[in-house]
């Protein structure tokens, strides 16, 4: 069962099993015309049609940095391309963090780069200039239609998002209550009052019939392994707008922002890419490094639509604290292995951001801090101990247990929310201990694998609410590197070791890292530290946000991204330690 790690749909998994369908070439096109651009390849998988998007950078030497943008799955997240080449003739590139690689030759009759991509298996792909592929359009369907399915005593609250413009008609879907936003929908198709669609991440397919005023949409949802369920969707809005997020940073600003790249020396193949924000003036300032929560994160730890660690930054640096943030390893402008990598690979890139920012003349050597949320909060401990170079420490929502008893009081905790009865919750309560101790024992991967296939019987997966379809997505998720590191992480190894200033702050509400167990836990790791703070915020969730539930689902519904208290009280926390 996930802990932490909630925020884990990235591209890796899904741009396996594809077969490839070729974009129309065009007549504008030439071998000899320049590589640089956009090139689009289109792919029909079993799941849906997908877009893959290569943009080739030309570079002074006039070699070409290229990046991948999947334009269904994960629009607006360009991943980088560690080995790129492109020429009149050939497109050659590889994905390390995917375990990707692609090449292609120049067809002039066809006017595309046609080849094969490789990952795990071979398939045909060509990508030709995107002003060559016809777009779709769907007429009469735009807006936003709020829909509910209801199987068993489950209920899920959909919201499909339909927009048309110069790219055709896009569609996404956002399931409410599982707090998962604009999933991709694909093979979108209108034939009168007939109207379809599928969501490849699902394996949803669904065929339903609009009314005569063309608001309302009733059909059935149709997934393998599962009854069909009867899903309407009404159209509540004809414009599809963003939800309101009142503390989105908005320039211009008080303070300088600079764009950074720099090293994992000890990583072969990691370059972070992030951001520094620098205080107005000379310096040197006081700074801190922020460590993002668990799964794939971005500089800004973007989620549920907020963007935590900007509005973070913008706060510090305004009270003049600088402020570093980069995207974790392999995800957006980030080189690396992310799927490989555990909370120590990420805690030695901390050290490399750590070592970087030392060496700006614009920094206070002697007062650079940790600021690490979640999993964050893990990591941080683990650089500061027994590292003179880190000045102090704040732990949001930091864990203070070992992993295997913050994965039971999380399972738990989120169960207790759901309505579970008393008897589910013992279940689960015998249940999980068994599940992350067979993990934690195992020497390593194949032998973790063994163990649970063997433990997860269809009965069991009964117990857990899972249908036997799953049995294979419930052990991959537990048998990973990062899994299992973090199932025997223990805090107290590295706390002891703290010397430096800690702020310890947890939410009341927190469903993920329970308050009362793991402030107890840094408390009592921390004892014999004499500056340390640790305050339990009433009535804030995991994200910091002002909540009624704590529950996952409320995160994106509610507009306030950090609470403004929570903000001052880390900024003035700092500036009281190490303020000039």
């Amino acid at each position: 069962m996930p802990i932490i790690r909630t925020f884990s749909a990235w591209l890796t998994g899904l741009l396996l099993a594809l077969v490839t369908t070729l974009a129309q070439a065009s007549a504008d096109d030439s071998p000899n015309a320049p590589p640089s651009g956009d090139w689009l390849g289109i792919l029909s998988t079993p799941g849906g049609e997908l877009r893959l998007l290569i943009t080739a950078t030309e570079q002074p030497d006039g070699s070409h940095r290229g990046e991948l943008e999947s334009l269904d799955q994960a629009p607006g997240q360009k991943i980088p391309i560690n080995e790129f080449a492109i020429d009149s003739d050939t497109m050659r590139f590889a994905i390390t963090a995917m375990g990707a690689s692609y090449s292609g030759e120049w067809n002039d009759q066809t006017q595309r780069y046609e080849g094969e991509f490789s990952q795990g298996m071979t398939l045909p792909l060509a990508f030709a200039r995107p002003e060559a592929v016809e777009v779709t359009v769907i007429d009469g369907m735009d807006g936003v239609w709020e829909g509910m399915l209801t199987r068993g005593e489950t209920e899920l609250a959909f919201t499909l998002n339909i927009e048309t413009g110069e790219d055709g008609t896009q569609v996404t879907l956002d399931s409410v209550t599982q707090a998962a936003y604009g999933i991709p929908v694909t093979d979108v198709t209108r034939d009168g009052d007939a109207v379809g669609f599928r969501i490849p991440a699902a394996n949803v397919t669904y065929r339903g019939e609009l009314n005569a005023q063309g608001d309302r949409l009733t059909g059935q949802w149709i997934r393998p392994g599962f009854p069909e369920a009867e899903v309407i969707f009404q159209r509540t809005a004809e414009i599809v707008t963003g939800p309101n997020r009142p503390q989105e940073p908005v320039g211009p600003f008080p303070y300088r922002v600079e764009p950074v790249r720099f090293d994992n020396p000890e990583a072969e193949g990691v370059t972070l890419a992030g951001t520094l924000t620098l205080p107005a003036g000379d310096g040197p300032f006081p700074a801190a490094i922020l460590i993002s929560g668990s799964g794939p994160q971005d500089r800004d730890e973007t989620v549920w639509t907020h963007r935590p660690f900007a509005v973070l930054a913008d706060h510090l640096t305004r009270n003049g604290i600088a402020v570093l943030r980069y995207d974790d390893r392999g995800f957006a402008e980030s080189t690396g292995d992310f799927a490989s990598s555990t909370s120590m690979d990420f805690a030695s890139d901390t050290e490399a951001a750590l070592a970087w920012l030392r060496a700006r003349p614009e920094i206070d050597a002697s007062a650079i801090g940790l600021i690490g949320h979640s999993e964050g909060g893990l990591i941080a401990p683990v650089v500061a101990a027994d590292n003179d170079a880190v000045a102090f420490l704040v732990l949001l929502a930091g864990p203070g247990t070992t992993g295997e008893q913050i994965i039971l009081d999380q399972s738990l905790a989120a169960a207790r929310a759901g309505g579970r009865s008393p008897e589910e919750l013992d279940v689960l309560a015998r249940l999980i201990p068994q599940i992350t101790g067979t993990v934690s024992a195992a020497a390593d991967e194949e032998a973790a694998r063994s163990a649970l296939n063997a433990l997860f019987t269809d009965e069991t997966l009964a117990l857990l609410g899972a249908a036997p379809a799953q049995r294979e997505l419930l052990i991959g998720q537990n048998v990973r590197a990062w899994q299992r590191t973090f199932l025997r992480h223990d805090p107290a190894d590295f706390l002891p070791r703290v010397d430096q200033p800690v702020l310890a702050v947890n939410g009341s509400l927190d469903l993920q890292v329970l308050p009362g167990p793991n402030l107890a836990g840094l408390e009592a790791g921390l004892s014999g530290n004499p500056d340390v703070t640790v305050m339990e915020l009433e009535g804030l969730n995991h994200m910091f946000q002002t909540a009624q539930t704590g529950t996952i689902a409320e995160y994106a519904e509610i507009e306030e991204t950090f609470a403004p208290h929570a903000l001052d009280l880390i900024s003035d926390w700092i500036a009281a330690r190490f303020g000039n």
